[in-house]
């Protein structure tokens, strides 16, 4: 599976050209399924109006829009309930799956209660992963981001890469997110780690790290 991990969507140009590169088809040839668990686990956005407009691909979310041949919704909580026949070949035959943000801890646990953080290693598909859609792939996400508490109460991820995502550098409608917070966020991530703005990505090939970008970021 190829990641393309990022802060804010397909933003700008070069994030956009990267999707493409990582496909083997065009984006209009390509399904999609998009996934808006992580939003129901988060205060700010979830659920209701910001899910709609997630999985509709209004303004502010740029991944569900692109032009996709079709798009699809996989929602992770409804999965235990479902005989795995009837979803598992339909995430297999994907070409790309639009993981939206929200709280990575909720995103989490829904992936693995769902059996769905299973089935990722083995996936053909190009996984892109916006703010807690792409920190779920990192073996933690820090203190700094604990929102919802999952059962057993540790910020641990699926570790599906070897480094740590800060998103929404220099927000400006979150304006602790600053360099000096994510340099003190990352005195407590025990590995690599990334700061990154919305104009920034991180794509993952065979696991090797290219950080793709039109603003600011910065490895901590």
């Amino acid at each position: 599976m190829k990641l393309l991990l990022t802060s804010g969507g397909v933003t700008n140009r070069s994030i956009h050209n990267a999707l493409v590169d990582m496909l083997d088809k065009p984006i209009a040839d390509s399904t999609a399924l998009c996934i808006p668990t992580a939003m129901y686990g988060h205060p700010w956005v979830g659920p209701g109006v910001k899910v709609w407009e997630f999985i509709t691909g209004k303004p502010g979310n740029p991944m569900v829009d692109l032009g996709w041949k079709s798009v699809g919704v996989l929602e992770l909580t409804a999965l235990p309930s479902i005989d795995k026949d009837r979803w598992v070949p339909l995430v297999q035959e994907t070409d790309v799956l639009l993981v939206s943000g929200g709280d990575a801890l909720y995103l989490c646990h829904w992936m693995r209660q769902s059996g769905f953080a299973d089935l990722l290693p083995s996936l053909n598909a190009v996984y892109v992963g916006m703010s807690a859609g792409s920190m779920v792939m990192a073996p933690e996400i820090g203190e700094y981001f604990v929102g919802w508490t999952p059962p057993s109460g540790s910020d641990e991820t699926l570790s599906l890469v070897d480094f740590a995502l800060f998103p929404h550098l220099d927000h400006e409608m979150l304006p602790g997110n600053t360099m000096a917070a994510a340099e003190k966020w990352a005195g407590g991530i025990k590995g690599p780690a990334y700061a990154i703005d919305d104009q920034t990505a991180i794509k993952v090939i065979d696991g090797e790290a290219e950080v793709i970008s039109e603003g600011n970021w910065k490895q901590l």
